[in-house]
């Protein structure tokens, strides 16, 4: 089917390295090519050099993906493999997300070295987490624990607990459960609960638009299910125009001919927030996004969103 070398981009860290086997990997047993026909090529984002302060303060969405995507524009790359909650909703010309993989437990893990559950934690208690969505949810359930900004790779964050950095994380089931870490997640918090990030547990690939021996290669492990899922969760951020800087959650689910999708927004500090369900055809997934965004925000009204975006600054 073809003769050259076909080079995979990702970051280097060990779920980028893991989601980008698992692309090689599902690649050669769909064409029955070997491991010598892909190179992965590991390049290191804006992202991945900021430690020191959250990613909201550096511009959000896009630090882990500008780097990779000016080497597939360039001819560096032939794909990208990317966790689909890293993309932005708008992406650079002659670039298209041409394939989703089945996804993964889309839930949030809790993991603590003394609790069981968010519930079961004293007021007062240390969590740790980056995310601002999990900030806010983690105050709308629960204000009266302390949060703090807490980040790192897996392995680092639970050496924070260790140390008494903080009493609980939280990260992606998916994640975990792809790094093999699976025993490291105290208990797992229902989406009902707390709504996970658009995207969470899909892992995407991202190619050249027009670039045919690619897409051909990548539309045998296309899952379709998972795409439509994205196309509305996608829909429905970018409608918001939604960014690290803004704590959003989205999760849409199809059975059959139908996609159910649930969406929230909340004041970074938990105080406020507006949930919307909204359900249609999977074939209209994307049209249901933005319904569902544009019903969100009638709902919660121009001050509130004027609020969020204040709170994020």
């Amino acid at each position: 089917m073809q003769s050259k070398l076909i080079k995979i981009g990702t970051r280097g860290s060990k779920l980028a390295l893991a989601q980008a086997y698992e692309t090689r990997n599902r690649l050669m047993a769909t064409h029955g090519m070997g491991e010598d026909d892909f190179e992965i090529v590991v390049i290191k984002t804006t992202g991945d050099r900021i430690l020191d302060r959250p990613l909201s303060e550096a511009g959000g969405k896009g630090l882990f993906t500008k780097e990779i995507e000016d080497a597939l524009l360039d001819g560096r790359i032939d794909m990208a493999v990317h966790s689909s909650k890293d993309m932005p909703t708008w992406l650079p010309d002659g670039l298209e997300l041409s394939c989703f993989l089945p996804r993964e437990d889309v839930r949030d893990a809790f993991i603590s070295r003394k609790y069981t559950c968010l519930t079961d934690m004293p007021e007062g208690a240390v969590v740790g987490t980056s995310s601002l969505r999990r900030q806010a949810l983690v105050k709308k359930l629960r204000p009266d624990l302390k949060v703090i900004t807490y980040r790192g790779n897996v392995q680092r964050r639970l050496q924070k607990l260790d140390e008494g950095v903080a009493e609980a994380t939280l990260l992606a089931c998916a994640g975990l459960k792809r790094l093999g870490d699976e025993d490291v997640i105290t208990a797992p918090i229902e989406v009902e609960q707390f709504l996970p990030a658009v995207g969470q547990g899909a892992i995407t690939i991202e190619s050249r638009i027009g670039d045919e021996m690619i897409s051909g290669l990548l539309a045998g492990i296309h899952h379709e299910t998972t795409a439509k899922e994205l196309a509305c969760e996608r829909a429905f951020l970018r409608v918001l125009d939604g960014s690290c800087r803004t704590p959003i959650a989205g999760l849409a689910q199809v059975d059959g001919d139908r996609l159910t999708f649930s969406g929230l927004v909340l004041l970074p500090d938990g105080s406020e927030h507006y949930d919307i369900i909204v359900a249609g055809s999977a074939d209209e997934a994307e049209m249901v996004g933005v319904n569902a965004a544009n019903r969100l925000k009638e709902k919660a009204g121009e001050a509130f969103f004027a609020a969020v975006l204040a709170a994020c600054q």
